[in-house]
Parts: C-alpha cells; sequence; structure tokens
C-alpha cells in the first residue's frame, strides 16, 4: 500500500531530525547520561519535528542498546515502537481527548508500571486543547509522576498552555526549518524515490511550506502525482498559484501604477481559477524581498527568491520609494486579512490594486503638509512681530470707526465656543493622518488643515471646510475614519465634527491673547488667519 511520503520519510533517529540541533543534541547527552527529565514540553510551528522527537526519544530512552543517546532502530523494542505496537508508548490527541475523564483514565494508568520498556511514555500531542479542568486534573500528576513515567507535551499555540504546566517541564522550541535545509532533504529524497527535481523547483516547495517540513513533503507527493520530471511550472500548477512572470508581471503594474494592466492580469489569473488569497500571499513575500534590498546592503541571505528573480526585484526596488514600499506591505496585509470575511474575493483584490496603483507616495504628502505648515509659521511669527514692534512706539494709526452691518446669524452658524481646558490639541494628530492616508486617501485630502482634541471618550474633529463636513456626514468615510482612531488608540469613542467657520476656540493658555487684548484696547483692529 502506498505510503505518503512524509510518513514514509519521518526521520526514525535524532540525527535525521533537520535544523534542531540545540534540541537533538541535549536530548541524546540526557539520554547517554541517564539524566533525563520527568516531562518535556514541545512547541514551535507545524512540521518541525516535534511529535518525531518525542517518538525517538520514547524509543531511545527504551532501547535495549542505545549508542550515544541514539536508539539503534534494530531490538525489538525499536521495531515495535516503529509500527505502533508498544504498549508502553502512549499517543493522545489532546483535540479528541480533552475532557476531565479523558485524564482521569490517563492518571489511573500511570501507576501500573511497563510491559516490556524500562520506561513508559505519554506523548500529548495539541496539548493545549485540553479543557481547564483537564489541565487541573494533569497537575498533580506531572509534577511527582512514578519513576517509570515520562510525559511528552506538544503543541503549537504555547501562551494557551497554563503556566503551572510550563513551569513542571523542560522547555524546547523547536525553529522553523532553513529553506536550504528543507531544499537538501527534498532533493536526498527524490533521488531515493527516482524522480526528477529541479533546484529551482525545490527552491519554490520550501518557500511555500513556510519552514514546515511535513507541509514540504505533502507538496512535493502532490507534485509527484503530476508529473515525474517537476519544475518550476509543476509546482505552480500544483499548489494553485500564479505563474511566476505573472508574478513579477503584476508588481511591474504597480510600481508603474498602471491600473488597467494590474486588473488585466487578475481578469487572467482568475480565469485560469487560481487562488486569490495564495497570490496576494505571493505578492506579500515579494514585497518583503524588494523591502529588504532597499534598506539592507547584504540582504541575499535574508532573501528567499530564485537567481534569476533577485535581478528583477533590484529594478523595483529602484524604482519605487521606501515610503510607497511599506504603504504597499500594509495594504496588501489588510487585503489579506479581509479575504476570511469577503463573500468575493476577486472584488476585493481587485478593490487592492485599485488602491495600491493611486495611492500616493506618503513621503510626498508629508513634505506638501510640512512645507504649508512651515510657511504658515512664517507669516504669524512675522504679524507677532510686527504688532509688538506697533504697540511699543505707539505709532499705530487709529482706524476710523466703521458702520457695523447687521448680521444676519442662523442658529446653525453661531459659533460654538470650545473651552481651550477641552480642546487641546492632539500631538499625534499628524501620525493618524498619516494611517488614515495610507488606508483613504480621499479622507485624507478631506482632513489636511484639521484639527483634533479629545474630551473623556469623546473625539473632536475640527475641519476647514463646511461643505466638506456635510459631505462627509452624509457618505460613509465618518465611519472609516473612526475605525482607523479606535483602532490607533485601541478604545471606542464618540465622533464629534465641527466646521472651523462655527468654532471658536478661545484659548486663554496662549501669550498671544494678551498682544490682542492691548491692540483692542488702543482700537487696533486685528485679524486672525487660520
Amino acid at each position: 500500500m502506498y505510503q505518503a511520503l512524509y510518513r514514509k520519510w519521518r526521520p526514525m533517529s535524532f540525527d535525521d531530525v533537520v535544523s534542531q540541533p540545540h534540541i537533538t543534541t541535549t536530548l541524546k547527552n540526557q539520554i547517554a547520561t541517564n539524566k533525563t527529565a520527568h516531562a518535556y514540553l514541545f512547541t514551535g510551528s507545524r512540521g518541525t519535528g516535534k511529535t518525531t522527537c518525542a517518538r525517538i526519544f520514547a524509543k531511545a530512552i527504551n532501547c535495549l542498546n542505545p549508542k550515544d543517546g541514539e536508539p539503534c532502530l534494530e531490538c525489538d523494542i525499536c521495531k515495535n515502537a516503529d509500527n505502533g505496537a508498544l504498549a508502553d508508548i502512549i499517543e493522545i490527541d489532546a483535540a479528541s481527548n480533552s475532557k476531565v475523564d479523558d485524564i482521569r483514565e490517563l492518571r489511573e494508568g500511570v501507576m501500573f508500571t511497563p510491559e516490556v520498556c524500562k520506561y513508559k511514555v505519554y506523548i500529548i500531542d495539541e496539548v493545549h486543547m485540553l479543557s481547564p479542568g483537564a489541565f487541573n486534573a494533569l497537575l498533580k500528576t506531572m509534577e511527582e509522576p512514578p519513576p517509570h513515567v515520562k510525559f511528552i507535551l506538544a503543541t503549537t499555540e504555547i501562551h494557551k498552555v497554563p503556566a503551572t504546566i510550563v513551569s513542571r517541564c523542560q522547555h524546547f522550541d523547536f525553529r522553523r526549518i532553513r529553506s536550504e535545509d528543507i531544499v537538501a532533504r527534498l532533493e536526498y529524497i527524490s533521488s531515493k524515490e527516482g524522480f526528477t527535481l529541479n533546484n529551482d523547483a525545490a527552491e519554490l516547495i520550501a518557500r511555500l511550506s513556510d519552514g514546515g517540513m511535513r507541509d514540504a513533503l505533502s507538496l512535493l507527493d502532490q507534485c509527484v502525482a503530476y508529473d515525474d520530471n517537476i519544475s518550476v511550472d509543476t509546482v505552480s500548477t500544483a499548489a494553485g498559484i500564479a505563474g511566476r512572470d505573472y508574478l513579477f508581471d503584476m508588481l511591474e503594474k504597480i510600481s508603474n501604477r498602471d491600473t488597467a494592466g494590474a486588473i488585466e492580469i487578475i481578469d487572467r489569473l482568475y480565469g485560469m481559477s487560481k487562488d486569490l488569497k495564495v497570490l496576494c500571499s505571493e505578492l506579500l513575500s515579494q514585497m518583503r524581498n524588494v523591502m529588504l534590498i532597499k534598506t539592507i546592503d547584504n540582504n541575499k541571505d535574508l532573501i528567499t527568491c530564485l537567481p534569476e528573480e533577485y535581478d528583477r526585484l533590484s529594478s523595483l526596488s529602484q524604482t519605487m520609494s521606501l515610503d510607497r514600499i511599506l504603504s504597499v506591505i500594509t495594504v496588501l496585509q489588510q487585503c489579506n486579512e479581509r479575504f476570511a470575511k469577503s463573500s468575493d474575493k476577486r472584488i476585493e483584490f481587485e478593490m487592492c490594486m485599485v488602491r495600491l496603483c493611486t495611492m500616493k507616495d506618503d513621503a510626498s504628502v508629508r513634505t506638501s503638509a510640512s512645507t504649508a505648515s512651515n510657511s504658515e509659521l512664517e507669516v504669524l511669527v512675522k504679524r507677532v512681530a510686527m504688532l509688538e514692534r506697533a504697540l511699543k512706539n505707539g505709532a499705530v494709526p487709529t482706524p476710523a470707526p466703521k458702520a457695523e452691518k447687521p448680521k444676519k446669524i442662523t442658529p446653525k452658524q453661531e459659533l460654538t465656543k470650545l473651552d481651550p481646558n477641552s480642546f487641546t490639541p492632539l500631538k499625534e494628530w499628524q501620525e493618524i493622518l498619516e494611517k488614515i492616508n495610507e488606508a483613504a486617501p480621499a479622507i485624507g485630502a478631506f482632513l489636511q488643515n484639521s484639527m483634533a482634541s479629545i474630551e473623556g471618550n469623546t473625539f473632536k474633529v475640527v475641519v476647514s471646510s463646511d461643505f466638506l463636513m456635510k459631505r462627509f456626514k452624509a457618505s460613509d468615510d465618518k465611519a472609516v475614519l473612526k475605525k482607523i482612531v479606535n483602532e490607533y488608540y485601541g478604545k471606542d469613542f464618540d465622533f464629534v465634527l465641527y466646521s472651523s467657520k462655527n468654532v471658536d476656540i478661545e484659548d486663554k493658555a496662549n501669550p498671544i491673547n494678551e498682544l490682542i487684548k492691548r491692540a483692542k484696547e488702543a482700537e487696533i483692529e486685528v485679524e486672525i488667519k487660520k
């Protein structure tokens, strides 16, 4: 009967385990010196060797002829353990045995001595799935187990395991397997199995597996079923991802702000039944490479790509500013997160491409805003200096009184007096505006020259245009703004919007108010431009 590659080529000894020397060396030394602990906790991402090392450890401590901490693989204990016929090595899936009663049965079995082995070993996989009651039932047994019992707990989510359990175990953290180690292992298995695996295809499989050897072997198994001569195209077809040329073509369309070209590529890929979520992840991975090339000189060790792809990535890094690269990565991440909630992935991805191709360069936006702000400040400083000199010399002519014109004031136009104590401009408002520009450039443009303040649970925004404020309230922009601000502060605010034409912020703490007061007493007309 055919056996999957990841099962057939599962390591039988510590020396066969890939990319975990810090763990395998420690375990071998403990076994060789007979200084093993009563409980171990193996953590790490999927496919990194947690369960495999647990099985090898269980074999090694019970092996009749161990050598330097390794099992001999020839005695009856080793053979029965490999065949799953050894009653003293008990594997428990915590996902399906998570109740208190399941752990109580385990506690009862612990008290019995092993049948044929020196130690009875309990391997509890996905231990984070145990219920709180089950953890409590396991706690005392793990603290003071019988001398003939060993516990090995394995999990991918260490944060869900109670600290009381963690503190009673020796903790080993399994690293993601390096791409070069995965490639070497895949090529070795391919040579033994009798099929051809191109080096570029092996590198692509290694990158798609995200540091998991099991995922890499499963994908290799899938590719073998498609074609014995495995190339990059074979891997792309088997994995349901876009071809490499399509991928880089799309990146170039984004760089050139070619919206029509990007949408056309999406249409072709959609017609070929390519997975758009996988495509988004691929784009995100390549944009990471572009970012590293842009910021780090010696970057080839940090980048996972084919040799001929490196030049294309370098060209992209030269055509895009760092601010734009970071913005593209942010938008792609947001799109990847929204895929899970989206009813139509095609529309979601097309919207993402439109944003990427039409977004402004953050650096230019910040530069223009800064220039405008500096200009306004210079004008204000000059006006204040002139006013001080005039008041000091008494050389300011008194203007002739003007006839007051009756003003027609409607309730909507009446000035809303804001206490300066309740309206302190936010220092971080500019930073929030940058995030708004990234997510929604149209809203960012509307909020230029705006001010914001927080009073209790109320978030106040003063905008420069009454017309734009009415349009803003009538659209969904307010909800977008509220979401961004709430995410920034980590709490929910009640939003109130004011137009600068209808708001008078009395800043009593500003020293210029005294100058203005003295000017009014001297009947000097003073105009404050905002």
